[in-house]
């Protein structure tokens, strides 16, 4: 018998059979979850199960390898999006990337407060965009694919840090890689620092960064591409000048 109760992020819901909902969600101390709810097509359910939701989520399963049924209680709503379609955008690329980018039943509580970070970023669209390049950048560390922005990997030095190579997924600083800049990632100077500050465009290529690990170490390995959503958000932010 599997059962425990915990915080969650509801990341998505669909309906299942005449009255029930096939329910993911992000648990803080139990990783992503998947569960049937009895009722979640009812009207009462529906705000509770709106992607980005709070809810306090319990889980009972039989076997541990069974989906398992849960019940959900709202304990706060998800961010109002409704009048931002680029917002509403990444909300729901937010939601769906952390549901096919983590392992189901893995802990991750640093993903689970990186979301919690994003969704209450949402009301501020002069901050967003960036936090969730930022959050890209964190699922990476927490599958093992972090990018290492510390140092030059060519000549260790720490200083003009511009590019990252595909191959290592570490920083290279500018004088060592002009002559291969056509083969290297940019990298925004807002992932370097959070006073780094962003110029025209560094969202668009904070995207593309982290799009080019997510694809090679997740998705790809699955031969699937990158999620439809995740390419209208980076071509929704691709010109965002937004500071952070």
């Amino acid at each position: 018998m599997t059962e425990f109760e915990d915080e969650a992020i509801v990341l998505s819901a669909k309906l299942h059979g005449e009255s029930g909902a096939i329910l993911h969600v992000l648990t803080e101390n139990h990783g992503v979850y998947a569960a049937h709810v009895a009722g979640g097509a009812s009207r009462r359910m529906k705000a509770a199960l709106q992607p980005g939701a709070s809810v306090l989520f319990r889980f009972r399963a039989r076997h541990s390898e069974q989906l398992g049924t849960a019940s959900v209680e709202a304990s706060g709503s998800g961010p109002d999006v409704l009048d931002d379609s680029v917002a509403l955008l990444g909300l729901q690329c937010a939601c769906l990337m952390t549901r096919q980018v983590l392992p189901e039943r893995e802990r991750h509580p640093g993903a689970y407060y990186a979301l919690s970070a994003l969704l209450g970023a949402f009301v501020a669209p002069d901050i967003w965009p960036a936090i969730y390049v930022r959050y890209e950048a964190g699922l990476l560390e927490e599958l093992g694919y972090g990018l290492d922005l510390s140092a030059c990997a060519v000549t260790g030095s720490r200083d003009d840090l511009v590019y990252v190579s595909p191959k290592s997924a570490r920083a290279v600083s500018r004088g060592a890689g002009e002559a291969y800049r056509d083969k290297l990632l940019v990298l925004p100077q807002f992932l370097l620092s959070s006073q780094g500050g962003l110029i025209a465009g560094d969202v668009g290529r904070g995207l593309a960064l982290t799009g080019f690990f997510l694809e090679r170490h997740v998705f790809h390995p699955h031969n699937k591409p990158l999620p439809d959503v995740r390419l209208r958000l980076a071509e929704a932010l691709a010109d965002s000048t937004k500071p952070n």
